[in-house]
């Protein structure tokens, strides 16, 4: 256990490093919150490592998202969105709530029309796992990992700007 909260911590403090003075949401409580989600999965059989992680990297992408929305609606707001995905950890702080929301929906059309890419970059952007990291997860080369990585961030890109 204290190996794989280690690397759940790890990966919470990648997502939250460059996060701007103020932010609310810590990496430490991220990680708790999906730990007690993990935890709590008990029909799930893991298959090895790399399983378990990319289903954490899924749980840390719902924990964002389902605040995010809930702080949205606590503040209406609407209108086009251009995000930068290479500014991805920066996403979390509170200012950026309808980012991290627009960059879930448009992830979701991603998945339904390439679910390689999509998870490639909930494994990135919400996971904050490395090309390398994402590579062993979906037991694809770092460069098919790049590859989709680029071609995701183009059309999210289109997507967003819509």
């Amino acid at each position: 256990m204290p190996k794989v909260y280690l690397e759940l911590r790890h990966m919470a403090d990648r997502y939250m490093s460059r996060q701007p003075a103020g932010h609310t949401l810590q990496a430490t409580a991220l990680v708790h919150e999906v730990f007690v989600k993990l935890v709590d999965a008990e029909s799930v059989c893991w298959q090895d490592r790399a399983h378990f992680f990319a289903v954490a990297a899924t749980v840390m992408r719902r924990i964002l998202v389902d605040r995010a929305r809930a702080k949205r609606t606590a503040k209406k707001g609407a209108g086009a969105l251009l995000v930068n995905l290479d500014d991805a950890p920066e996403l979390a702080s509170p200012s950026r709530d309808r980012e991290i929301v627009a960059v879930d929906d448009a992830l979701d059309v991603l998945a339904g029309v390439d679910p390689r890419k999509a998870k490639v970059v909930e494994l990135r952007f919400f996971g904050g796992l490395s090309v390398e990291e994402t590579a062993e997860v979906l037991k694809i080369s770092p460069q098919s990992v790049m590859r989709d990585w680029k071609m995701a961030r183009a059309w999210l890109m289109a997507e967003l700007a819509r």
